[in-house]
């Protein structure tokens, strides 16, 4: 039995020490390898890749009292603001499937740890997409509502869903600062990855 223990606590240990230095299996505890060219697609790729990053390190380590955190103002706390990057995400990788991002199909109720994973997930899955895409005019987003559906050209991408969850993640920085729990301080945006 003791020996059971000691072994229990080496992988837990192992294992929180993994997750701090960032070798967790949740994409974007780094930023990929630059791609081979420079083409709208891979440009693109790269801009989600840059956002997965933040979002990776934004969240990493936010605890319940952080998710509820709100600055008072009548403004999101940290877990609405996750809700709402998710659904962004959702959008993203709409486009980047060539498919309609259909508000009839609920996104699932996710656990914290759950929906940060999907999240980085989708962000991942996207950028791979665009990384090959070789006509961004294609990826057009597509709402579907329930008597309407609208289309936009992949230029409100950029400016729409990307951008907004870039806005969220450093919102999400700010959010958790003031709560008292700081991100990781040796994340590096330039180089994208940690300081050593």
């Amino acid at each position: 039995m003791k020996s059971f223990l000691i072994i229990s606590f080496f992988l837990v240990s192992f294992n929180i020490m993994s997750q701090e230095n960032g070798n967790d299996s949740i994409p974007y505890a780094t930023i990929p390898e630059v791609p081979e060219n420079y083409t709208a697609g891979s440009v693109v790729s790269r801009m989600i890749d840059g956002l997965g990053f933040r979002y990776h390190w934004a969240t990493k380590g936010l605890t319940e009292a952080d998710l509820n955190y709100s600055p008072g103002n009548d403004g999101r706390t940290i877990r609405q603001t996750l809700d709402h990057i998710f659904a962004l995400s959702a959008t993203i990788l709409s486009s980047a499937k060539k498919e309609a991002r259909d508000f009839a199909v609920k996104l699932p109720e996710l656990s914290f740890a759950e929906k940060r994973k999907a999240t980085l997930k989708n962000f991942k899955t996207a950028s791979e997409l665009f990384l090959k895409s070789e006509a961004l005019t294609e990826h057009r987003i597509i709402f579907k509502r329930q008597k309407k559906t609208s289309e936009f050209p992949f230029w409100n991408q950029i400016n729409g869903p990307i951008e907004d969850a870039v806005w969220h993640a450093g919102q999400i920085v700010v959010l958790r600062r003031s709560a008292g729990n700081p991100i990781n301080p040796k994340v590096n945006v330039f180089l994208g990855k940690l300081n050593d």
